[in-house]
């Protein structure tokens, strides 16, 4: 972002309170006074806990030179303000005013928007798609997971003018949320990676999920691209709901499950399409495969190129094939794209492989969980080659509703089935992963129930040795990362 304090103003529909120097140009945006920089504008938000306008000095001193505000400052701290050089901004309402910046500085950018959402893989997707558009030029992702109404306008906020391509990543938990998000986003293109069982709390069934999720793919302008699962039954309904044949959008189909056939392609399957083939996981589950593309090269034919993710799981092979679908579209060799997929580290929290001093590995996978991709975790857990024994750490996952007991407890007869060797539960609905795990044959001996993140590492120090291999996964509001410092510090 590049803007002055004046076009600030206007964008977002402030009071000048302060303006020293009403051209100062401003490049960034942040709502915490520890991130503040020099040129930044700092945005005072007013939380439960905390409250921003209690640190719009320590945002100054640090270097930012604009701040928006929801209401007046003590006149001491008016005054600091100004003797620093710093703006000030009144605004009604902090968060819409960083959106309609948004919005603004959106149309400046000069490069493609590319839009991402689904129920499993998005962050991972999305950083997999990033790496591979570096490939191309300059490109500004999503950081972390910052995909909600604050994360998704700071995205394109962190973009400059002239960069190529914007990767944002877009979350949800209900219906007309990612429309709302696409209202100042207009992405280009869309990717949806998966709809699943994620939110099912709000929105009752699958379908209503794909609908919310179709939101994305209904943006996309006449000439767009959408993305599109080949291997998820909902990837029909989505693009139904988004009526893209009818609009002019085209549709790239990826499927990296293995059983993609060209012979049976039809509809949006049978245009463009990247798929996977002969896939199998090394020792720690990472997966190696033939990428095959059709429809990008000007020809009928196919290509094809060996790919070897650094990513462990299977789940990785469709979120390496959308992002290859994304990098063909976007002109890039299939030679140059699964280099960069083969570089791509996981980010933490997500399928992070931790080796502890005592010799055993741990498999950090606490960030989020929902049963897609608790299930994704634990078969790929089963897959690893492991010389002692398999522990799994796995707790309560949110937002499911009236599904989530039945969730639950799938989860525990799909670890009795795999064979793992000792499950340690985490919270009350935790506890029913442990009661199917013993339904489904595995030892009582062999299973521990805990009430949170302490008591579940003072039991799992007490199990682990040397060669011995630990899944932590559960929803973020569990806190499992603390089982995993635990660990490994």
């Amino acid at each position: 972002m590049q803007l002055s304090v004046t076009e600030i103003a206007e964008a977002v529909s402030a009071r000048i309170v302060a303006a020293p120097n009403p051209d100062a140009q401003i490049a960034s945006v942040t709502w915490d006074s520890r991130t503040a920089s020099e040129g930044s504008l700092y945005v005072a938000l007013a939380g439960e806990r905390v409250d921003g306008h209690d640190y719009v000095l320590a945002a100054v001193s640090a270097g930012a030179r604009c701040v928006l505000v929801t209401r007046s400052l003590p006149d001491e701290v008016v005054a600091r303000v100004q003797e620093l050089g710093a703006a000030i901004l009144l605004v009604d309402d902090a968060q819409v005013a960083i959106t309609d910046l948004a919005r603004v500085w959106r149309g400046r950018l000069q490069g493609r928007i590319v839009g991402l959402t689904g129920s499993n893989g998005k962050t991972t997707t999305k950083n997999l798609v990033r790496d591979v558009l570096a490939c191309a030029g300059s490109v500004t992702a999503t950081r972390g997971n910052q995909n909600n109404e604050l994360g998704v306008p700071n995205t394109l906020l962190a973009a400059d003018a002239d960069t190529l391509n914007v990767v944002v990543e877009m979350g949800m938990r209900g219906s007309g949320q990612i429309d709302s998000l696409c209202s100042f986003v207009r992405p280009d293109w869309g990717i949806v990676t998966q709809v699943g069982e994620s939110h099912i709390e709000l929105l009752g069934s699958r379908e209503n999920i794909a609908r919310a999720k179709s939101e994305l793919i209904a943006a996309l302008p006449e000439g767009g691209v959408a993305f599109l699962n080949g291997a998820d039954d909902m990837s029909d309904f989505v693009w139904e709901c988004a009526r893209g044949a009818e609009r002019g959008v085209g549709a790239v189909c990826f499927d990296g499950s293995g059983a993609y056939r060209e012979d049976a392609a039809r509809g949006w399957r049978a245009g463009r399409a990247v798929w996977a083939s002969d896939i199998s996981l090394d020792d720690a589950g990472r997966a190696s495969f033939t990428l095959f593309a059709r429809g990008f090269s000007g020809d009928a034919g196919c290509e094809s190129a060996t790919c070897s993710l650094a990513l462990s799981g299977l789940h990785n092979v469709h979120n390496a094939c959308a992002a290859a679908a994304v990098g063909l579209a976007a002109g890039l060799s299939l030679e140059v794209i699964v280099e960069a997929l083969g570089a791509a580290k996981p980010e933490s929290g997500r399928q992070e492989m931790l080796t502890a001093r005592e010799g055993f590995t741990v498999v950090n996978d606490a960030y989020n969980a929902n049963p897609d991709s608790m299930r994704a975790a634990l078969n790929t857990f089963a897959a690893m080659h492991v010389t002692g024994s398999r522990i799994a750490v796995l707790g309560d996952m949110g937002e499911l509703g009236d599904f989530g007991p039945a969730g639950h407890r799938e989860m525990g007869a799909l670890a009795a089935a795999l064979g793992i060797d000792r499950l340690v539960s985490v919270g009350d609905l935790g506890s029913l992963i442990a009661e199917a795990a013993e339904e489904g044959g595995m030892p009582e001996d062999r299973v521990f129930r805990t009430a949170d993140a302490a008591g579940a590492l003072e039991v799992v120090k007490g199990l682990v040795g040397p060669g011995d291999a630990v899944l932590v996964k559960a929803s973020h509001s569990v806190g499992l990362e603390r089982v995993v410092e635990g660990l490994v510090d």
